[in-house]
């Protein structure tokens, strides 16, 4: 009889859907330096080893400072492509089966490149990972949330034109003094264009910013969230509603949400029926893509084998695939976990 796997082992295996991926997040070094080198950027590291040597960050802000001047080697569509692509490699050697990549398009068009640039470099690596590796894919357009309400209003008309190759709109960058509410309007106005909506909540920002995205912003995931645990009154209207949530645990190690990922509190999350999923959020920075996220939090929380299977399954019910794909995808979990039993 063939002994069943490591609640480890089985997170590398387990198909898995990624819903909190930004993709200019996955920019590794050694690309970044590939990348300045053709595109003529001359950048304040001397080396690869500089650069990675630059990742001490003690907070979202630290982060967020080298993380846009790595973005800065990005100018042609071909540059988007190859950042895309790379993720995608490393994503199906995760097992991941679907996924949906947050964009961040101001920090781009900013700096002079087009949206059609942007979008159609990430766009064609989607369709490329679905057909040479079988990994569905979509991308989300997230509005800066330290820039204003109009710059967010600008954006989506610019992307507009573009809109057959994004399926929703997200909120990102600082979260603490830009609560939600500042973006009232223009998620309103996605909402009527028929775009699925997100946004960052619950990260270094309170329980407040958590009930602002869900009552103001109406949306259909919050994007980490580990703050709910401080109010129990919105831990009980998301076990209630199974509003999902994208946690990113090795971000919150390196980040300092918390100081050890066995204080992490996606257990506890998981055991108030909260519907929790693992993603990599951005992991050329943070020290891991999606099994390094899996394997490390199985480990240092503990997780069965049950667990494993209940997070990889959370992973397609809160994707925005539609009825038949989320159905195969679910199909190829209880595949890997009746052979487990």
């Amino acid at each position: 009889m063939t002994q069943p796997l490591s609640p480890a082992e089985l997170a590398r295996r387990i198909p898995k859907a990624e819903l909190h991926l930004h993709i200019e997040g996955s920019l590794e070094p050694e690309l970044i330096f590939s990348l300045a080198q053709r595109n003529g950027v001359s950048l304040p590291y001397a080396s690869v080893e500089a650069l990675r040597a630059a990742y001490a960050f003690t907070d979202l802000q630290s982060f967020l400072d080298i993380y846009y001047a790595g973005a800065s080697v990005l100018l042609r569509e071909a540059d988007f492509y190859d950042m895309a692509w790379a993720y995608f490699e490393r994503a199906h050697a995760d097992r991941v089966i679907h996924a949906e990549l947050f964009f961040d398009p101001q920090t781009h068009t900013e700096r002079g490149v087009s949206m059609a640039a942007v979008i159609g470099g990430l766009s064609r690596a989607c369709a490329d990972a679905q057909q040479k590796l079988g990994i569905s894919a979509a991308l989300i357009l997230c509005f800066l949330r330290h820039l204003s309400e109009d710059d967010a209003f600008a954006t989506l008309e610019a992307a507009l034109p573009h809109r057959a190759h994004f399926i929703g709109v997200g909120l990102d960058s600082s979260e603490l003094g830009h609560p939600p509410s500042k973006f009232e309007r223009v998620f309103a106005r996605c909402r009527e264009l028929g775009l699925h909506v997100v946004a960052h909540a619950g990260e270094e920002g309170p329980p407040e910013y958590m009930w602002q995205a869900i009552d103001l912003l109406k949306v259909e995931r919050i994007d980490h969230g580990v703050a709910c645990l401080q109010d129990p009154l919105l831990v009980a209207e998301l076990a209630h509603t199974r509003l999902p949530l994208t946690v990113c645990p090795l971000s919150n190690l390196k980040l300092s949400v918390v100081n050890d990922l066995s204080a992490h509190p996606l257990k506890r999350m998981l055991d108030a029926g909260l519907c929790v999923t693992i993603n990599s959020d951005d992991p050329a920075y943070f020290g891991g893509y999606m099994n390094a996220n899996f394997v490390q939090t199985v480990e240092a929380l503990g997780l069965t084998r049950d667990e494993v299977i209940t997070l990889a399954r959370n992973s397609f019910e809160a994707s925005f695939v539609d009825a038949d794909r989320r159905s195969a995808c679910l199909q190829q979990v209880s595949s890997l976990a009746r052979v487990q039993a």
